[in-house]
């Protein structure tokens, strides 16, 4: 694990100089409650582990990745707002310590913050801002056109969730200089792995204990949202078995991709295994 604690390291010490240079000092420290109040940080780790295996150091990475979390909280402030939800990672959710008006400043300015990272890259400005589109659409979707069939929940996951991930490896591969063909084969396989990071986040939100989860569960079903178990009669087992089934597929997305680094595959290859027996 020292591997991944020395890339999490990286990120996270460039996170918080970014927060901490915010202005004025009062929206600084939203930001950090934000951003620094833990966290997997699973879409930056895809983005330095994309560049490495695709040859260059995480340290070219970096910036992209820290981008790319500050992008994943800013939609998280909103969807706490959303969901009336007072608690994010076992700590109170930006509405819940700052009021509504606040917290989506705060995450106007994690935005605002992302986009100065991904300025200088044409390629990165283009990955991200479709990303956003996609996940504007899924938040849309979730709101206002619910899907009724799996099908549809599977195309609301790839919007909801698959697409940050989808833009965190393309911008390691950007980041990486790769071609298109690899900043497209990377984006697949992350794509995939989200879904099934989203449909695992579905079944433990009906399945898990609030504490070990670190947030509150049932929301899915308390306020109709659309869930796989919600929209499906799928057993929990049975949602696990289809994100095991995503994930074979990401990785076999993987597999197209020329690869530089294989201990940086290993990692991609053991995430996509994580987050379909994760517990949190």
């Amino acid at each position: 694990m020292e591997y991944l604690e020395r890339r999490r390291t990286m990120v996270e010490e460039r996170l918080e100089a970014v927060c901490a240079a915010s202005e004025p000092d009062e929206l600084a420290a939203q930001l950090e409650h934000v951003a620094l109040s833990g966290g997997k940080r699973v879409r930056p780790t895809v983005a330095v582990l994309a560049c490495e295996a695709a040859g260059e150091p995480a340290s070219a990475a970096v910036d992209f990745a820290v981008g790319i979390e500050l992008v994943h909280n800013a939609s998280l402030v909103v969807d706490d707002v959303i969901d009336d939800s007072d608690v994010r990672r076992g700590t109170a959710s930006a509405w819940a310590a700052f009021g509504h008006g606040p917290a989506l400043i705060a995450s106007d300015g994690l935005l605002g913050e992302a986009f100065a990272l991904f300025a200088a890259d044409e390629r990165a400005m283009e990955v991200v801002s479709e990303a956003m589109v996609e996940l504007g659409e899924g938040e849309a979707t979730e709101l206002v056109a619910r899907p009724t069939t799996q099908g549809e929940y599977m195309e609301l996951a790839r919007r909801k969730t698959g697409a940050l991930f989808r833009a965190a490896a393309q911008l390691g591969a950007v980041a990486a200089d790769a071609d298109a063909a690899t900043v497209e084969a990377f984006g697949a396989y992350a794509e995939g792995v989200g879904v099934a990071f989203q449909i695992r986040d579905d079944v433990l939100d009906a399945t898990a204990d609030a504490d070990d989860l670190g947030k509150p569960t049932g929301q899915d079903s308390a306020m109709d949202r659309p869930s796989l178990v919600e929209v499906t009669d799928l057993t929990a087992e049975e949602a696990n078995d289809l994100a095991r089934r995503t994930a074979d597929d990401a990785l076999a997305a993987l597999d197209s991709v020329p690869i530089d680094d294989e201990q940086a595959e290993e990692y991609l290859r053991d995430l996509a295994e994580f987050v379909v027996v994760r517990e949190r």
